[in-house]
């Protein structure tokens, strides 16, 4: 059975996406700061975040599905072969997501203003930017990446705790559903169990985001909007934690069976 089938390379474009728009995330306060309009820049992003969980509702049947029509020898090592691929995906789609910072930050900002003129109404804005004439200004703001200002950056500028902290929430939630699927496999008399474990531990790492990321940088976004603080130093701050995000990516390789034993050692306990 090849290893990198069509089922395999649709769930990898998937968690694609979902990682590019989730390290993007970082950039929408940059935008908003950017025109003063902070709360209209989340607003917006409201609708790539929704694109983001349609396609993680979407692909996670897929990727269950792996596990179902996993050859019944070397079963474990087929599907952890095929769940490093889908964690490498999510690494490139934080590239991804890192190398689009310039221009996603020149184009958003834009259609934060066009939001504002359309009094709120994502409908008419959508309509608006899918046309040819906007279309055609959307491409002259594409930006190659330049982080000569990261060259400045200091070790003590960089927030050690946070950018750790931001390695190891991420490193868990890329793993969250893959180990909880691998871990049915090792446990297959409580594998339902095992697979909905998945939900319990990216809800962890969902609230240690919200509790020690979100404010941090909200608070940078703040000092920029009333003046008291440098829209570089946010800038620089984004930086590096989509950095931190994609080291996360990288240690989730390294978590990702480890994860899985534990997963199966919790389902056991609580069985």
């Amino acid at each position: 059975m090849e290893l990198l089938t069509d089922k395999l390379i649709i769930i990898a474009l998937f968690i694609l996406i979902i990682h590019s728009i989730e390290t993007l995330a970082y950039a929408v306060r940059l935008s908003g700061a950017r025109v003063k309009l902070l709360a209209s820049a989340l607003s917006l992003f409201n609708v790539m975040v929704m694109v983001s969980r349609l396609a993680n509702m979407m692909q996670q049947p897929f990727t269950g599905s792996l596990v179902d029509h996993a050859p019944t020898e070397n079963a474990l090592s087929y599907v952890e072969n095929q769940f490093r691929i889908i964690i490498g995906a999510a690494s490139i789609g934080t590239l991804i997501g890192i190398i689009l910072l310039p221009t996603f930050i020149a184009i958003f900002s834009r259609a934060i203003i066009h939001l504002a003129e359309e009094r709120g109404n994502i409908p008419a804005l959508m309509k608006k930017g899918l046309t040819f004439e906007y279309i055609k200004r959307g491409m002259k703001h594409i930006r190659k990446p330049s982080f000569a200002f990261v060259k400045e950056i200091r070790i003590k500028d960089i927030p050690m705790k946070l950018f750790v902290i931001n390695i190891v929430i991420t490193a868990i939630y890329t793993i969250g559903v893959l180990s909880s699927l691998y871990a049915a496999l090792l446990v297959p008399e409580l594998e339902t169990t095992a697979a909905m474990a998945s939900g319990l531990i990216n809800g962890m790492a969902t609230i240690l985001l919200i509790i020690f990321i979100d404010p941090k940088i909200s608070i940078l976004a703040d000092d920029v909007l009333n003046k008291q603080g440098s829209y570089l130093d946010l800038k620089r701050m984004s930086v590096m934690m989509m950095a931190s995000r994609f080291l996360g990516t990288l240690l989730a390789q390294l978590l990702f069976i480890p994860g899985a034993h534990y997963v199966a050692w919790f389902v056991k306990l609580i069985a």
